[in-house]
């Protein structure tokens, strides 16, 4: 009797070559349900639909097609049993060789900030997982595939075989499976515990969990192992790389801290918008009539930094920037688009990567940090900067200029390490302290950056002045206004010292750190 597979995918990627060779090179019968058996046969390929096989209907809608014990059994049949074969042969059950099955697209959903609950319950599949586990239980006696990215290794190993697939691989499958079907219910346990959770609340349990999308040459170091993982079919996994040699993992940290500022000023209402960043911190960021304009104004804030850089655009790469963006060595580009003039002037620099991202705003809701014996769980700062919430606490008034200038110094300082600076002019970034111990510290390093410029500049501060000696010294350098949480205890004394310089001063009332 023909081998029989039993197909029944939501993924689509592949099945049809799958189908064919399993059909064409090794004799297999095939029964599949819904969409799937209606795929194999346009493509004209012999296939019983799991409802003619079953001698039942799919009902309420599709929700029950494969729950049948002709399934189950085929499925669970372990043929070294007499009392199995037995069953098989009293209820006319076929043994089934081969599982297909991956499930409904559960994670993609729930992606959408828009989806309604009752749109992400109708993709949490049933029967798919019921399958897979018995597939995965009985991997003695069968093969279950979850992933398109198997189906070459199987027909490799049927190819070698002749016709019993290797225990190993079977086992390796069944593994696969049930890591699948647990990442599976941990996304939904997840997603469902975020919804009845309180808005200020983070669940009682937190778990974890991606497919390896692939190995890394190494970590942040030579000597670390390291891998990429996937959680959700979006962001970094779902972008285009034009050109460039393969990511490291300090690339894809780089990218990410460069995604997160320019998703600032992703909005259409942004003027054009470049930053350059080395090590996660903004070393030029910039605004600008044009992408050019911009770009070049970031990468003169700082020059010597920008060699080696992250390049993150807030438009599409045109031909004048890419022109521009190949007179000096960079890492990485990310932009949203890339025109095609622009992409052969590119190619130029062919080792630079070279990413586009359309989706520049949507980043984890959460971010996870491994401490021992544990992991810290927080949600990420995402707060939009609006100004008609700031409170100007000095006599000076800002004028509509420096409000707009010390908008741009807050969303830059916000993606800035503690304790952060940022001096910023002509919405171009002057100056940048990071990651000093103590403000004063960073104050110090930002405005001997900016040097002259600093006259009529704005100042950032990621957290409160605990004292007005930063004050003071931006008042030296020649700084006009200043942006920063409050909520010191010695706030009065920071208020008084702008008032005697004859600053501007303007209180968020959000704190930025960024450890």
């Amino acid at each position: 009797m023909a081998r029989l597979a039993l197909l029944s995918v939501s993924d689509k990627t592949g099945l049809i070559d799958l189908a064919r060779s399993l059909v064409e090179d090794f004799g297999f019968d095939l029964i599949s349900s819904g969409g799937t058996a209606q795929i194999l046969k346009e493509a004209e390929l012999p296939v019983t639909k799991v409802s003619d096989y079953t001698g039942s209907p799919e009902i309420l809608g599709g929700r029950v097609k494969t729950l049948h014990p002709r399934i189950h059994g085929g499925i669970l049949a372990r043929p070294t049993l007499p009392e199995d074969v037995a069953d098989l042969e009293a209820q006319a059950i076929r043994p089934i060789d081969l599982v297909v099955v991956n499930l409904y697209p559960f994670e993609q959903t729930i992606a959408n900030p828009d989806v309604t609950l009752a749109d992400a319950i109708e993709q949490i599949d049933i029967g798919g997982p019921a399958m897979l586990r018995a597939a995965a239980k009985n991997f003695a006696h069968l093969t279950v595939l979850c992933d398109p990215r198997q189906y070459e290794s199987y027909l490799l190993e049927l190819r070698h075989s002749g016709a019993e697939v290797a225990s190993a691989f079977r086992q390796a499958c069944a593994l696969r499976a049930f890591q699948h079907t647990a990442s599976y219910d941990r996304a939904i346990s997840n997603y469902l515990e975020q919804r009845s959770a309180e808005q200020d609340e983070l669940p009682t349990s937190w778990t974890v969990t991606g497919q390896k999308l692939q190995e890394l040459r190494y970590g942040e170091n030579p000597h670390q192992p390291a891998a990429w993982y996937q959680t959700h079919p979006i962001g970094w996994t779902s972008a285009t790389k034009l050109q460039g040699k393969e990511l490291s993992y300090n690339n894809l940290v780089d990218l990410e801290a460069a995604r997160r500022i320019i998703a600032e000023f992703a909005a259409p209402e942004n003027d054009p918008t470049v930053a350059i960043l080395k090590h996660t911190n903004p070393c030029g960021s910039a605004m600008g009539s044009s992408l050019l304009e911009a770009y070049e104004k970031a990468f003169n804030a700082d020059a010597i930094s920008a060699f080696g850089g992250i390049v993150a655009l807030n438009r599409s790469i045109d031909a004048p920037t890419a022109t521009s963006l190949t007179q000096t060595f960079l890492e990485c580009v990310v932009a949203p688009g890339c025109d095609p003039e622009a992409q052969e002037i590119l190619q130029a620099k062919s080792k630079v990567r070279v990413l586009i991202l359309p989706d520049l705003l949507t980043g984890p809701r959460q971010t996870v940090k491994a401490i021992a014996g544990g992991f810290l769980v927080q949600e990420a700062d995402a707060i939009v900067a609006d100004p008609n919430t700031w409170k100007v606490v000095t006599e000076k008034q800002p004028t509509p200029q420096q409000i707009a200038e010390l908008l741009f110094a807050w969303k830059i300082c916000k993606h800035v390490k503690s304790n952060a600076i940022v001096v910023t002019q002509n919405r171009t970034t002057i100056g940048v302290g990071a990651g000093q111990m103590n403000r004063v510290g960073s104050a110090q390093i930002a405005l001997e950056q900016a040097g002259d410029k600093s006259k009529d500049a704005v100042l950032a501060s990621d957290g409160f002045f605990p004292f007005d000696d930063s004050v003071k010294t931006a008042a030296a350098a020649g700084i006009g206004a200043i942006v920063q949480p409050g909520g010191s205890l010695r706030d009065s004394d920071s208020i008084q010292a702008a008032n005697e310089l004859g600053l501007v001063m303007v209180f968020t009332g959000i704190r930025h750190f960024l450890h």
